[in-house]
């Protein structure tokens, strides 16, 4: 049993979907200034939603898999479940996260979660298979959960303040796989699957990279100034993309060793304190109205 449940964790790519939910609630916490059970419950279908994105990616690529040190030992290629097995558990997780969605939330969440899917599993995943610059669908499937918060709470999607946090994670999405790139590029060339290692060299992806980089962390000081609230919070977020700024520039200007595995960790930890952060701005400035009211 236990070993069943570990397989269910990995084909939900849990670790990913987390974060997923986490955006969403933070799309909600902005428009409310709460954390209520809706905010709870939506949170919680967008990621049973993702997991079901998750485990039909695992459906979908199990031969590309198999070619792969880093992801030959997933579900399907090391044999731990069948094809069929996966598509039932990719399908269960679908009319779980549905489910609760439409029980607890507005229908345009459960409309918005599908259309978050279809993107990542429908467009993105065989997309990339033709093109290297498969990127930019993929990059929409990190904008598009913050909505579903937002538009859950009763917010327009057109809102600035939520357009601008979207764009926050759309251009973070694309450093994020360049750094990917940087990692496994050659295992994706194994798999058959068009790299943009065979247009770039790794001098040039690294310049690529830091660009994006820098464009992500620009449009997180426009998120600072245009959406947070809490001049602390605008602190701490502004000491820290600064703090980005400076490690990065180092490690390029200076050293001339931009090191991999740690940019990754430094810019994930920046999406994450962005998430946090901007909900607890968003709890702090509906306090501050309730209590002047």
């Amino acid at each position: 049993m236990k070993s069943y449940y570990k397989i269910i964790v990995e084909l939900g790519k849990v670790r990913i979907s987390l974060p997923v939910a986490l955006s969403a609630l933070t799309g909600y916490v902005m428009f409310t200034g709460e954390l209520n059970s809706q905010g709870w419950l939506l949170a919680l279908g967008v990621f049973f939603m993702s997991c079901s994105s998750g485990a039909l990616n695992h459906w979908q690529e199990s031969t590309i898999d198999a070619k792969m040190p880093r992801t030959k030992n997933r579900p399907i290629p090391s044999g731990k479940i069948s094809r069929s097995g996966a598509l039932t558990v990719a399908v269960a997780f679908a009319i779980t996260g549905s489910t609760v969605l439409l029980i607890s939330n507005p229908p345009i969440t459960v409309l918005l979660s599908w259309a978050t899917l279809f993107s990542y599993n429908l467009v993105y995943t065989p997309l990339k298979k033709v093109t290297a610059f498969a990127v930019v669908p993929e990059s929409l499937v990190g904008a598009l959960p913050p909505f579903i918060g937002w538009a859950g709470a009763g917010g327009s999607i057109f809102a600035e303040n939520i357009l601008l946090v979207a764009l926050f994670f759309f251009i973070g999405q694309i450093p994020h796989f360049w750094l990917l790139l940087l990692m496994f590029g050659d295992q994706y060339k194994l798999a058959g699957l068009p790299s943009l290692n065979q247009v770039f060299n790794e001098g040039q992806i690294k310049r690529i990279t830091f660009t994006w980089i820098l464009t992500t962390v620009a449009s997180g000081i426009l998120v600072i100034f245009m959406v947070v609230k809490s001049p602390v919070i605008m602190v701490l977020l502004l000491v820290y993309s600064f703090y980005l700024l400076a490690s990065f520039s180092n490690a390029v200007f200076i050293k001339n060793d931009f090191s991999v595995r740690p940019a990754f960790f430094k810019l994930n930890l920046l999406y994450l304190f962005m998430m946090f952060l901007l909900i607890a701005d968003s709890l702090i400035h509906h306090v501050r109205q309730v209590a002047i009211i």
